[in-house]
């Protein structure tokens, strides 16, 4: 080798550890910057002061380079420290495994989500004392241990049934008392949660309400158990930044609810993102629930993709059972009979055991 080729590339040696320290300091300030911006809440991005640096650095560049080459250096250093702040942050979120290695278990009454696998079973909307009582009935025989209902209904028209607010909250609790069952019931207003929370268990967020920051956050301050659906067309990302914002009030009884995104396809209600339920057991310490029946408003699909998510580790399966669906008020179409929860039961019953009992 030429001896003065092998001295420059010595050199070089030489200046890329100098740049590798340069580059390394460089990021660990970029980092205690980004804790800051957390800290106040700030976005880690400014393009502001990206483009003032760029303009200085240009006007320094004492070439060989080009302006357009050092740009485009520089560039890739600040998306480096950008994608490092972000990664940093996500090492600090409430909801991360990184933050608690180990399962949360949330306990309701007699059921442990988290424990030994669930169903969530209950009508659409709470309609009547005798609707809610023979349900409530039916299902503790079978082993249900969480009674679901709706006193207040989220609804696409205006003009359709709206639930029967407190009277409907008031039924629940009755039904769930008298049975020995918890009792989950949607709240979609800040106004609402007070009275809520004085009748349920089991406070749920709806998919609509998934991004109602003020919701989440008084959700949070209750320290009562949360059942956080997933929106309509949330990425899993934000899923988790919603159960972030009941985490970071102190309330660390949350309850992530897959059920169904909203695609293109028109032969189900929505699209079921197994896997996104699958990811949420990996990448959270949460107990995750399948929701099926809004998930595909079909009873004839329930069984097969319960089977799929119990099998999959998810901690609980959610349906709606009523006693009559063709004169429900609400979904009549995705509420089962009781003829029709039965079967269903027998559908999945092998797979509503703790794994090591499967195996």
């Amino acid at each position: 080798m030429e001896p003065r080729i092998l001295e420059l590339r010595g050199e070089i040696d030489r200046i890329n550890r100098e740049l590798l320290k340069l580059l390394s300091e460089r990021a660990r300030v970029a980092a205690a910057i980004g804790d800051i911006q957390t800290e106040l809440g700030l976005s880690h991005y400014d393009p502001v002061r990206e483009e003032e640096m760029l303009a200085y650095l240009t006007a320094e560049n004492p070439g060989p380079f080009s302006d357009g080459v050092i740009k485009k250096l520089f560039k890739e250093i600040f998306k480096a420290s950008l994608v490092l702040q972000e990664q940093e942050d996500k090492r600090k979120f409430l909801y991360s495994r990184e933050t608690k290695p180990e399962d949360t278990k949330v306990r309701v009454r007699n059921a442990v989500f988290g424990g030994e696998p669930l169903v969530i079973a209950g009508p659409c909307a709470i309609e009547s004392e005798e609707q809610m009582f023979s349900t409530a009935e039916f299902l503790s025989r079978r082993g249900v241990k969480v009674l679901r209902g709706g006193a207040f209904k989220p609804r696409t028209s205006p003009y359709a049934f709206q639930g029967l607010g407190v009277e409907g909250l008031k039924l629940g609790r009755a039904a769930a008392d008298e049975y020995g069952m918890a009792f989950v019931t949607e709240v979609m207003d800040t106004r609402d949660v007070e009275v809520v929370a004085e009748y349920a268990d089991i406070l749920q967020i709806g998919a609509r309400n998934m991004h109602n920051f003020a919701l989440l956050k008084e959700a949070g301050r209750l320290h009562m158990p949360v059942l956080l659906k997933r929106g309509l067309s949330a990425t899993v990302e934000e899923w988790f930044y919603a159960a972030e914002y009941i985490l970071s009030q102190g309330n660390g009884q949350v309850i992530l609810a897959e059920r169904g995104i909203r695609t293109y396809e028109k032969w189900t209600r929505n699209t079921l993102d197994l896997s996104g339920a699958v990811l949420a057991k990996q990448l959270t310490h949460l107990p995750v629930v399948v929701d099926v029946a809004h998930a595909t408003g079909r009873i004839e699909l329930m069984a097969p993709l319960a089977r799929a998510a119990l099998a999959a580790g998810v901690d609980a399966v959610h349906v709606e059972v009523h006693p009559n669906p063709k004169v429900a008020m609400s979904d009549n179409n995705q509420q089962m009979d009781f003829d029709q929860f039965d079967a269903f039961l027998k559908a999945i019953g092998d797979l509503l055991k703790p794994a090591a009992a499967r195996s």
